[in-house]
């Protein structure tokens, strides 16, 4: 078994369609979160964003998973009814188009998590 070092090593790991979809995602978050420090955390792809993880991502036989998901959120409800979730995890079915603009949201809604903890931590210095 070999240890995974880069996402590009993750993703080539799987079919063409499913690398489709994993680089998709990637862009998607490089795109929205330019700053965000690619890594492998888990055994998986993981974006970092001020040390602390932003989003992780996998590929599983049926789906990809994009964790963590703000599942609970009332925000997001209407927007994940059609998704397959669980505790702060989103299933992204491999056979359908991927939803760029949820997934745009949702590390939108990561980076202002982050942000917002980092600034209460300051305060409380």
């Amino acid at each position: 078994m070999t240890t995974l070092t880069t996402i590009d090593h993750y993703i080539a790991g799987f079919p063409e369609d499913t690398q489709k979809l994993l680089e998709q995602i990637r862009a998607r978050v490089k795109e929205v979160v330019p700053e965000a420090e690619e890594t492998i955390s888990y055994a998986i792809p993981t974006f970092k964003l001020a040390n602390r993880p932003l989003v992780y991502f996998a590929a599983f036989k049926h789906h990809i998973g994009l964790y963590p998901a703000p599942v609970e959120n009332p925000a997001f409800k209407e927007a994940f009814a059609g998704y397959k979730t669980g505790k702060g995890t989103l299933q992204l079915p491999l056979h359908k188009p991927l939803p760029l603009e949820l997934i745009t949201s949702i590390v939108e809604f990561r980076k202002r998590e982050i942000a917002e903890k980092k600034a209460d931590q300051k305060k409380s210095k």
